[in-house]
């Protein structure tokens, strides 16, 4: 509930959906089940990423849509995350859409919130 854009009800889920953090023994297992991570779809040399229809949906859309929550910005202009804000346009200007970029924040909020849950830490500001 420290996360900015996470309430009791968003904590709740997540919670409830993950279970035991222990039984992933790091992130991108969690990613995995969360269906986060992309797949390489490939055969002959030639594919690409894609990702997966596979995964625990409620979960993927908690992170998605708490992806949504760290980009926006409030009405007097000012972003509720700045560093989240600032990745999500670096990664349109590199050629992702938005889906893409929320997507890739969604995967960093993978990797936070495991780490809050294995070391039982509160939710700190990232560094750029």
């Amino acid at each position: 509930m420290t996360m900015p854009g996470g309430d009791v009800t968003t904590a709740a889920n997540m919670l409830s959906e993950i279970g035991d953090i222990n039984r992933f023994p790091n992130a991108n297992k969690l990613a995995k089940f969360a269906g986060i991570c992309p797949i390489n779809f490939s055969s002959a040399g030639k594919g690409k990423d894609m990702c997966p229809k596979q995964g625990n949906r409620r979960l993927q859309a908690i992170f998605y849509f708490m992806a949504i929550q760290m980009i926006q910005i409030s009405t007097n202009g000012t972003p509720r995350n700045k560093i989240f804000r600032e990745y999500y346009l670096k990664r349109v200007a590199e050629g992702k859409n938005k889906q893409q970029a929320l997507i890739c924040i969604a995967r960093r909020l993978v990797n936070i919130v495991y780490g809050m849950l294995k070391n039982h830490t509160e939710y700190r500001e990232p560094e750029q």
